[in-house]
């Protein structure tokens, strides 16, 4: 970002709460038109969701073409892509481009640095920004206002008042908190007059009450190809082919986390949630139960069930899970069962394992610039607003949008 320094700006002072992505982003921005930049983190260090996130290979965005792409956050795909506006998957990669990081997109549409790292992005994104005169302050746990209303920070030397001219909040949701994103926060805003969502795992796994057996053999086999079957938020049957996991307190796994949103939101109004999983797709039940009809020639049905339809032991062990030891003597049941098996999913597991959170600061709570309504001065960013989004780039993209479009709002409300 280049330097457009505004006299309209100078001395003023602005604090960026949080040194996630979002925190860093608008820092930047911020920077970059002449303002005085502080940024707080409560870790010893910025980044460190965005280094986990990184681990299995840095997901930066998507190549996905819009209007699909804004598609992805649901009910705020409006207001988000009013985000993307400024700053869409190709800036994005522009950027990145900007910090000597080339990217490529992979086979599934993501997009990756040629890498595949975070830290080394994340390194020389930091020292960049030093160099154009943010000044970072770590182990600063922010903790509200004081009666002046100043920041109060909390710091291993005590509490510290921080007075400044606009705060950027980019504080993160309720996911990993150990990373630094505990959702801690909401009860401050909430009684600063901020109307704030209830937070809920995003892109999570679900509990089902599998068998001592299957868990004890099956726990932790992967499930591809199937197709995923389920109903959406407006009872519209829905259908997605992707790879799952069987893990040992349900399922997880990408085309899980895809679809989370809506199975989340069927248990809150349910009390459970139906997802069907064809294990056999391409392969319709009535050549099925015309394999599973000819005769074992001596072999287990088990060994029949694998040899004639192709599944592996994991896919026939949800079948007899589902249909019980006695699943031979029925063809026809095991062939619709290998179409539709039927998963009774019971809550979605803990927050504090979920890849991301939905919930937050409502965007109806701030203005077109994300300033709160009730806290003139205050802007948000990031994962704390009000929307979600499945894994795949989408969240990260969100997360630099809505930081340029919160700091663009606090330089045009200073000047």
């Amino acid at each position: 970002m280049s330097s457009h320094a505004d006299p309209a700006g100078a001395g003023k002072r602005v604090a960026v709460v949080g040194g996630g992505p979002a925190g860093l982003f608008a820092a930047e921005r911020l920077r970059a038109a002449g303002l005085s930049v502080d940024l707080y983190e409560a870790k010893g260090s910025p980044g460190r969701k965005f280094l986990i996130a990184g681990k299995g290979g840095l997901n930066l965005t998507h190549s996905e073409p819009r209007p699909q792409f804004d598609q992805r956050y649901r009910e705020r795909q409006a207001d988000v892509a009013g985000w993307l506006d400024g700053f869409d998957a190709e800036a994005l990669r522009g950027w990145a481009r900007g910090l000597g990081v080339d990217t490529y997109v992979g086979s599934s549409g993501r997009v990756f640095p040629l890498d595949r790292k975070a830290a080394p992005l994340l390194r020389g994104w930091v020292r960049r920004l030093k160099e154009q005169g943010v000044r970072f302050h770590v182990q600063h746990r922010w903790l509200g206002w004081n009666d002046d209303g100043a920041l109060r920070m909390q710091t291993s030397d005590g509490d510290v008042a921080v007075s400044v001219d606009a705060t950027v909040l980019a504080l993160g949701g309720g996911s990993w908190p150990e990373l630094g994103s505990d959702g801690a926060w909401v009860d401050t805003l909430r009684a600063r007059g901020v109307d704030v969502a209830p937070l809920q795992a995003a892109n999570c796994g679900f509990d089902i009450e599998w068998s001592g057996h299957f868990r004890q053999r099956h726990a932790g086999s992967p499930l591809k190809p199937v197709i995923a079957h389920w109903r959406d938020r407006h009872g519209d049957p829905q259908q997605l082919q992707g790879e799952c996991v069987a893990s040992e307190y349900g399922i997880e796994g990408s085309l899980v986390y895809a679809i989370a949103a809506d199975l989340r939101e069927t248990i809150n109004r349910d009390g459970h949630a139906l997802l069907e999983l064809d294990l056999v797709p391409g392969r319709d039940a009535a050549r099925l139960r015309a394999e599973l009809s000819r005769p074992r020639r001596g072999r287990s049905f088990g060994e029949h069930l694998r040899r004639t339809t192709g599944i592996d032991a994991a896919k026939a062990a949800l079948v007899f899970e589902r249909l019980g030891k006695d699943a031979g003597n029925d063809p026809d049941a095991v062939a619709r069962t290998l179409k539709r098996l039927p998963l009774r999913l019971l809550r979605p597991r803990p927050m504090a394992e979920a890849i991301s959170s939905a919930g937050g600061v409502c965007l109806e709570a701030t203005n077109a610039g994300l300033m709160l309504q009730a806290l003139p001065g205050v802007f948000c960013a990031g994962e704390m607003l009000d929307w979600e989004a499945p894994t795949g780039g989408y969240l990260l993209t969100a997360c630099y949008a809505s930081a340029l479009r919160a700091a663009d709002g606090v330089i045009a409300w200073l000047r």
